[in-house]
């Protein structure tokens, strides 16, 4: 019995390959029509089946299909498969759940705090309370500025916050005069430099004089080249200028000239303790420390003396040592006596 007739060349099929997702030009094959269209695929660069697909005339079919099927003088086009679930990065949207595409716009991000807001409230508001800054107003030594009833009621009640602790007491703030604009009237920004007119909003630079505390710009000091206040006309040295919230450099300048200075106080204080005390206390303090030395007549030395003051030893020359010593009433306390018409009283006391 013979076997199945071997195919004629009769049998092949010409098929266009378009493989235009590959960016290669189109291939045209003439190939036998019992083969699978897959084996057409066999020289191409593709890493799995499930990543390609192939249409004929916008119309998809199975690789394994043969080519006999496709009409003749077909057309296949191969396709790549577009990424699934993803954001076009290879990453998933998590849209698939609602919840989950909700949530990344229900929760709340923290809050940025604005630095134009942030600056207009360090020239417009106290820095302690946060309160608008009225009269009277005062500035500490790094140039802050504070309403003064609340920055003392703060420091009777010692409830100052940690990044004010370089303020001791009084002698620490420094009063200051803000010039008010005219027209501030329910107005955030109501204060201005009282030569140049420039708002006191933090856009402008603004120093303090320590000698008067009076707020001037620094284009007003620059303008006018004078070693006295243009208000008050007071002199004033380059070191009295305090920037008013000034950058880091300048505060840390402020900062190290306000440690020198109270470095300087503390040594003039030592100073004066190590010399010891002035004036009476001095000399009392002499005497006692002599001890209980006595005199040739018998008496105790100064020690004793100054201890005690008694007039008639200090009486004026050619004077009754008896008659001076009655004008004061201590040496003449013991002699008080109760008489019929009166009653002797304790003049310690009284």
């Amino acid at each position: 019995m013979a076997g199945p007739a071997a195919p004629s060349s009769s049998a092949a099929r010409s098929v266009v390959l378009r493989l235009d997702d590959l960016s290669l030009p189109p291939r045209y094959l003439t190939v036998p029509s019992h083969l699978p269209v897959s084996d057409l695929l066999g020289a191409l660069p593709l890493p799995s089946p499930s990543s390609y697909y192939l249409t004929s005339d916008g119309r998809p079919f199975a690789p394994s299909s043969r080519v006999a099927a496709l009409p003749p003088s077909a057309s296949v086009q191969l396709r790549l498969r577009a990424l699934r679930g993803g954001g076009g990065d290879g990453g998933a949207t998590g849209a698939e759940s609602r919840d989950c595409y909700l949530s990344m716009y229900l929760a709340k991000k923290p809050d940025k705090a604005d630095p134009n807001e942030a600056r207009l409230s360090r020239f417009t508001c106290c820095a302690l309370s946060g309160e608008p800054l009225a009269a009277p107003a005062v500035a500490d030594r790094l140039g802050n500025l504070y309403n003064k009833e609340a920055l003392v009621e703060a420091l009777l009640h010692k409830r100052l916050p940690k990044a004010l602790s370089h303020i001791r007491g009084l002698r620490d703030m420094i009063p200051i005069h803000l010039h008010s604009r005219p027209d501030a009237d329910g107005e955030e920004v109501r204060f201005q430099c009282p030569i140049t007119g420039l708002e006191f909003n933090g856009k402008y630079q603004f120093l303090a004089l320590r000698g008067c505390g009076h707020v001037l710009s620094v284009k007003a000091l620059k303008e006018v080249k004078t070693s006295a206040c243009l208000v008050c006309h007071k002199e004033f040295k380059e070191t009295d200028k305090m920037p008013i919230n000034g950058t880091e450099e300048e505060v840390a300048v402020l900062r190290k000239m306000m440690e020198e200075e109270r470095g300087k106080v503390k040594e003039k204080k030592d100073k004066k303790v190590g010399n010891g005390l002035s004036g009476s206390k001095h000399a009392a303090a002499a005497l006692v420390a002599a001890g209980p030395e006595k005199l040739e007549n018998g008496k105790k030395g100064e020690a004793a003396a100054a201890k005690r003051f008694k007039a008639s030893d200090h009486a004026p020359a050619h004077a009754n040592k008896e008659v001076y010593a009655s004008i004061f009433t201590s040496s003449r306390k013991s002699d008080f006596k109760e008489t019929y018409s009166c009653r002797s009283l304790p003049l310690g006391r009284n």
